[in-house]
């Protein structure tokens, strides 16, 4: 016998309202329930309480009938065992269960888990039959998560993000014509410009030794590292040391508000850095040495707008929340920030723009950030 409701309430666009009417005693649809799971990542973002996500899958030798009809036993005991602030519910329809703890205190997480197994573990043994239990695999996810470093940093547990990889909003079917503005915007300005690339490329190689372009790891979406290019705007064999402790000191909010050469918005990145060549000062303030990012575009690892890509060491000293600047949307050569001040804002201001954006983009707002762009490049504002 399954405790499942029949008649449901009716559909919110809130999953949270949606989850609330109708209790939090019910199995929840694997929609819901995987949005639940978004939410919840975001509250523990906060929080700081960590949440466990245990799925439960039968099986695959049994037909999907017995699948569903063995894992509708399982949810319905759980149900009577969970706490009212836990959730469960089908992470995927017939197939796997999941049930959220949620609101969970201290960091150890092998004492999280030997309480939470044990008592699951009971439940179980004490409502089905060991033949039932052996047909069951039990899995434990942790959020926060550990991201992979030596994997090009992509989320080590891609089961607490089953909206990211199969997202159902309406922005989705948005996509191609997103895609289509990025093949075509990216081609038609590297045709256009393609006296003005040679012109850069001669001045680049005329001034100052080494290759015309510099090519690095950044992170792109879901993590993934893709080789990312800018016409060299340094010169060769630097130290990226200072660099990568600067960045570390903005992250954590400890950098001082400093002015350069005369620009009173451009208070937040590295300033009168030697490392840079003459004509690297111009190309950086002007923005041109990031034109080779549209062959990134063209390739499909970036897009005309979205957030910065994020390098490796900088990536690393992420809090949990800001990485989610990573996850929702492609990196994109100009973006809310940009347009919004660029260096004139702090680090976690930058982030929040790059979710906004994340949680609001469309090709009407990608088309207007485009068109501000060149007026924030021309004015030079937090360009340094």
């Amino acid at each position: 016998m399954t405790l499942l409701r029949m008649d449901k309430a009716p559909k919110s666009s809130d999953p949270l309202l949606e989850w609330l009417s109708v209790g939090p005693r019910e199995v929840l649809e694997a929609g819901t329930f995987k949005r639940m799971i978004a939410i919840e990542r975001k509250r523990t973002e906060r929080s700081k309480e960590p949440f466990l996500l245990m799925l439960l899958q039968a099986g695959s030798h049994q037909s999907s009938e017995k699948t569903g009809k063995l894992l509708d036993n399982i949810l319905s005991v759980l149900l009577l065992s969970i706490r009212e602030t836990d959730v469960i519910g089908w992470y995927t329809d017939r197939t796997t269960g999941g049930v959220m703890f949620t609101g969970l205190k201290g960091n150890d997480k092998n004492s999280i888990l030997s309480v939470i197994l044990g008592k699951v573990s009971a439940t179980l043994r004490a409502q089905l039959t060991s033949d039932h239990l052996s047909q069951v695999s039990v899995s434990f996810h942790f959020f926060p998560d550990d991201w992979d470093h030596d994997n090009a940093g992509r989320p080590s547990n891609p089961s607490l993000y089953p909206d990211l990889l199969s997202p159902e909003n309406g922005r989705y079917s948005l996509l191609p014509i997103k895609q289509v503005m990025d093949i075509v915007g990216s081609a038609l300005i590297l045709i256009l410009c393609a006296p003005l690339l040679l012109i850069i490329a001669l001045a680049i190689k005329a001034t100052s030794k080494g290759p015309v372009l510099f090519r690095q790891q950044r992170v792109g979406q879901y993590g993934q590292c893709f080789t990312f290019l800018k016409f060299r705007s340094m010169h060769t064999d630097n130290d990226h040391s200072v660099h990568k402790e600067y960045v570390t000191k903005l992250i954590a909010g400890r950098t001082e508000h400093k002015p350069s050469n005369g620009n009173v918005n451009c208070v937040y990145k590295l300033t009168n850095d030697t490392r840079i060549t003459r004509v690297g000062k111009f190309l950086r303030r002007t923005s041109l040495d990031e034109l080779p990012q549209l062959v990134n575009v063209l390739k499909g690892d970036m897009s005309l707008v979205g957030p910065r890509p994020a390098i490796p060491y900088e990536f690393a000293a992420y809090q949990t929340w800001h990485r989610r600047r990573v996850l929702e949307v492609k990196p994109g050569i100009t973006g809310l920030w940009q347009v919004s001040g660029r260096s004139s804002v702090k680090f976690d201001e930058m982030v929040r723009l790059d979710l906004r954006y994340a949680t609001s983009w469309s090709p009407w707002l990608d088309f207007k950030i485009l068109m501000r762009t060149p007026r924030a490049v021309i004015g030079g504002a937090g360009a340094c």
